[in-house]
């Protein structure tokens, strides 16, 4: 997110989503060192200077998940071989409330891939990408060509949406949450889908017409879909919540030199990590909120 369900993108989005809609479970068996074996990294800062530990929900693609599939996990080894770590090692931890606290906060890894910029439960890096909730639908219906949520064509259709994520602001000043769809915030994606995969399901078997959901996720489900969608970013609407966020990696706020060696990182490795992020579909926007094709 962390931005529909998510991650810790979403404390600030993603707890909306990529935080994140996962119940409140037991701490997974963490597989990294402990702090109190790491290694200390720069002057004062308890980072391990030869493993990457990384703090991540197990089953929250496409973001993160135990296979190693996800493309933070994929991020998380690009890392690794940038800032010389020998190895990457996981801290497990579902993306609920706690999940700062019980992992970064308690020294039990040191980095979250993905958060949203601007929430102080982390420093945050520089932003790596930046992204907006979108608006799904099949690709040749009668929605052809919407690209607000106050277009007219939306009037009356159902749309889908998860409670509690900032689409829901917009939905209700034009009243299309009287007839939504409202998927829940939390749920445990390591026993049931993510909230975006099942919406997906619901366009296709006409259950919603659309649904606005965490452009990440929107992505990656949309390109693994049986039916053709259309991903529109929601980059016109007007007041209500903001739909477009920068994603960044989060530290410790005392660890500032290793933000600025993963600074520079990003820096060096833009175009690799934009190239990552387009092959799992990431609807990308550059500072002026254009699409980033390649």
């Amino acid at each position: 997110m962390a931005f529909g369900s998510g991650r810790s993108v979403f404390v600030s989005v993603v707890k909306h989503a990529a935080a994140a809609m996962v119940a409140i479970l037991a701490l997974a068996a963490p597989q990294t060192v402990s702090a109190q074996t790491a290694g200390l990294g720069a002057a004062g800062e308890l980072v391990d200077p030869d493993i990457l530990r990384v703090c991540a929900d197990p089953s929250n693609m496409p973001f993160s998940d135990e296979s190693g599939e996800g493309f933070e996990d994929k991020l998380a080894q690009m890392v690794a071989e940038g800032t010389g770590r020998k190895s990457v090692a996981y801290t497990w931890f579902p993306s609920v409330m706690g999940f700062v606290r019980n992992t970064l906060g308690a020294n039990r890894c040191d980095i979250v891939m993905g958060y949203a910029q601007g929430d102080e439960l982390v420093q945050n890096t520089n932003a790596y990408y930046r992204s907006a909730y979108v608006l799904i639908y099949k690709k040749g219906g009668d929605l052809a060509g919407v690209e607000t949520l106050v277009d007219e064509k939306l009037k009356g259709k159902r749309l889908g949406v998860v409670e509690g994520t900032p689409p829901t602001a917009s939905m209700a000043k034009t009243r299309l949450l009287e007839k939504a769809k409202i998927y829940p915030l939390m749920i445990d994606t390591r026993a049931a889908p993510s909230m975006a995969e099942v919406m997906m399901r619901d366009i296709q078997a006409g259950v919603i017409d659309a649904a606005v959901v965490w452009g990440p996720m929107a992505g990656y489900y949309a390109a693994r879909s049986d039916v053709e969608m259309t991903v529109v970013p929601l980059i016109h609407e007007k007041g209500g919540q903001r739909m477009i966020y920068r994603i960044t990696m989060g530290v410790r706020p005392s660890d500032q030199n290793w933000k600025r060696t993963l600074n520079t990182f990003i820096k060096e490795n833009q175009p690799k990590i934009d190239k990552l992020l387009l092959e799992y579909g990431v609807p990308l926007l550059d500072e002026r909120d254009q699409r980033i094709t390649q």
